[in-house]
């Protein structure tokens, strides 16, 4: 009897523990399944912890899931426009071509770029590339409404142009940010019409500050690199911080194919603006120089000048009453800082600088023998050298309709005399010069002004209308 009890205690608990261990399989134990399609096999997948996993871990890094693209985007879509540029082939490339092959006929070209609002009365910032040569400019809003659009200065140096339209109706635009702060690593938006995409979007993050494209040129740009995608078309087009805030004007890519393979550059927010600012209130660009040659430290200027720092600019020379040398630089000096602002490379030397004016004080930190300085330096007006009349070689007068009527034309100068042995080869006394780099005149004030606009290393693009009203172009370089 008491062995039946024990068998059936025994069979009760063998169908308890099967139960349990089957509800357990069934309701509790959870590892996942994936189907090996070649084998059509049912196969384990283990379960991966993170190696830095902690569950009261709440100091996560921000990635790009947090983080809210789509409120940049959509304050700034409507402010950057599409930019399309129509101009005339430009042939022949000099007077010789001019007289003995007659020239070529012209031929309407047309180029496109993007340009951003930054005032609700539509004054407009886009890369001086994109609307270089233009007769006829044409800008197109996001709601497909088309202006024309004037072209108020221009700064080639700089990449940078003012245009502005008449839109009787308050813009969407673009605010700037101080690019200054950018930090690398900081999400940002390319705002532009790539490949006549209009209104495209992409995101990256600041690459890089203070890139410098050519390192053999001590005035070239100082720009803030990029991994948001960039092709041609985005020229002149927005670089924005997540806050919807203007940080740079895209300018151009580093690519062997034409095409975006991973570096973007930008003009940054503050220099660009400093330029558009001096456009409005000058007519012209104020820039305001140290007064001093030299370079990036590198190994040779450390031996020579003994200097204690392996980053910085040094010092190879001072200019004679510039601001530099009335403050007290000197050669051999490191420059560390500008008002606090760190100098690795002379490209933070420039960009820094080329955000102020003629006349302005910043303070500079320098190392002269292993000690740090700080000395106050007032910015020498930089004297950019530019055309005259007299530099093309003839001299110009206002003419008559009547006198224009005979060459077709409705405007234009007539050359009155050849000034320079090169133009005096030819037989230019009474032609007409209806055109200057596109742009018609109709005054010899106008042709002043256009060609004192013009610096030394631009070419001047000249058309002539001849006696049998044959309309040909000419470039004088």
């Amino acid at each position: 009897m008491k062995m039946k009890q024990f068998l059936s205690l025994m069979v009760v608990a063998i169908l308890a523990g099967g139960f349990t261990l089957g509800a357990y399989k069934m309701f509790i134990e959870t590892t996942p399944m994936v189907v090996d399609q070649n084998e059509n096999k049912n196969t384990p997948t283990p379960d991966f912890i993170p190696t830095n996993y902690t569950a009261t871990n709440t100091n996560t890094a921000l990635t790009a899931s947090s983080i809210d693209f789509t409120y940049a985007a959509e304050k700034t879509v409507n402010a950057v426009v599409h930019v399309k540029q129509y101009g005339i082939t430009r042939t022949p490339r000099n007077l010789m071509d001019f007289f003995r092959n007659g020239g070529a006929q012209e031929r309407r070209i047309q180029g496109a770029g993007s340009g951003v609002i930054i005032t609700e009365d539509g004054y407009i910032v886009t890369n001086n590339h994109v609307i270089d040569g233009a007769s006829e400019l044409e800008i197109t809003l996001n709601n497909n409404k088309t202006y024309k659009a004037e072209v108020i200065g221009t700064a080639p140096e700089s990449d940078i142009a003012l245009l502005k339209i008449d839109a009787n109706e308050k813009l969407s635009y673009i605010p700037f940010g101080d690019s200054n702060h950018a930090k690398i690593g900081e999400w940002v938006l390319a705002v532009g019409n790539p490949f006549n995409l209009t209104s495209t979007v992409t995101a990256g993050i600041i690459s890089a500050k203070s890139r410098d494209l050519d390192e053999t040129d001590n005035n070239s740009q100082s720009f803030i690199q990029t991994d948001a995608a960039i092709n041609p078309g985005n020229s002149g087009g927005a670089l924005v911080n997540t806050r919807g805030e203007l940080i740079g004007i895209n300018t151009a890519i580093t690519s062997q194919t034409g095409s975006y393979v991973g570096y973007a550059f930008a003009v940054p927010s503050n220099n660009a603006k400093k330029i558009i600012d001096d456009i409005i209130e000058f007519g012209a660009v104020q820039r305001g120089i140290i007064g001093i040659s030299g370079g990036t430290i590198n190994p040779k200027a450390i031996e020579e000048y003994d200097i204690s720092v392996s980053q910085g600019v040094f010092i190879a020379s001072v200019e004679e009453g510039s601001g530099a040398k009335k403050a007290g630089l000197l050669k051999g000096d490191v420059i560390r800082e500008i008002d606090g602002v760190p100098v690795r490379k002379f490209a933070d030397l420039t960009g820094y600088v080329n955000s102020k004016r003629p006349n302005d004080i910043i303070n500079i930190t320098v190392i002269r023998k292993r000690k740090e300085l700080t000395i106050p330096v007032k910015l020498s007006k930089y004297e950019i050298q530019r055309y005259d009349l007299d530099d093309v070689g003839v001299e110009v007068a206002n003419v008559s309709k009547e006198y224009l009527e005979q060459f077709g034309l409705d405007h234009g100068v007539a050359i009155s005399k050849a000034l320079s042995a090169r133009m005096q080869r030819y037989n230019l006394k009474g032609l007409i010069i209806s055109e200057i780099d596109g742009k018609k005149v109709k005054s010899v004030l106008e042709v002043k002004n256009i060609i004192e606009k013009k610096y030394k290393d631009e070419d001047i693009s000249i058309t002539l209308v001849d006696r049998n009203k044959q309309k040909r172009e000419f470039v004088f370089e």
